[in-house]
């Protein structure tokens, strides 16, 4: 499997993700200041000419939360997605998209000054039901789905960690809990050594 990677991007949760399944891949490193033939193999794959994104032989997968459920299912022994067909399954599911479909949009905005003129029709609503659902999914002990561990803190505790370290959000004790538990994971550790430290321009590529 090949990832096309950058340290400032969103491609270090994907490099989180192989470091808690332990599982080999090849980085193909994109420098965006600069144009090189990966990063014109970059733009020819994947037509957002974003990261992350992952060749697995004849498959594409682009988008940070398919690419953790695409890696959780393909190595099923390592736990990090509940049963198919589970009741936890739809939970699962349901962190999984929470974030990039309802969470990001909302916090972009609002770390921007903006906010859409109509909250109703936009699927992210408005920031006071973003900042209740953030609370109400967050998990008082444990994580998302009880005491496994899943893609599912990866994707959901990931973007709750990188909206607080940029002060996107004003985070609860519970919210602060969580992200604790997840910045003491080794896997963590050692996908993220300086990633965070420093924005770029505060966003991610």
């Amino acid at each position: 499997m090949k990832l096309y990677f950058n340290p400032r991007s969103r491609s270090v949760t994907i490099d989180w993700m192989f470091n808690e399944l332990n599982a080999e891949y090849e980085q193909i490193q994109i420098d965006f200041a600069s144009k090189d033939s990966n990063l014109d193999g970059l733009h020819r794959i994947n037509p957002m000419k974003k990261l992350p994104t992952l060749v697995d032989d004849e498959a594409v997968v682009t988008e940070t939360a398919a690419i953790c459920a695409y890696l959780a299912d393909k190595f099923p022994q390592k736990r990090l997605a509940p049963d198919v067909g589970s009741p936890e399954r739809g939970v699962y599911y349901r962190y999984l998209f929470v974030a990039g479909n309802t969470i990001e949009p909302a916090l972009s905005l609002a770390s921007a000054n903006m906010e859409h003129p109509d909250a109703y029709s936009v699927g992210w609503g408005d920031m006071a039901r973003v900042m209740d659902t953030i609370e109400k999914m967050t998990p008082a002990s444990g994580w998302a789905l009880g005491d496994q561990f899943t893609a599912a803190d990866i994707v959901f505790g990931g973007l709750l960690d990188f909206a607080a370290k940029f002060d996107w959000i004003a985070v609860s004790p519970k919210v602060a809990a969580y992200i604790s538990r997840i910045r003491q994971r080794p896997s963590y550790l050692r996908a993220h050594p300086e990633m965070m430290k420093k924005a770029v321009g505060n966003r991610l590529v």
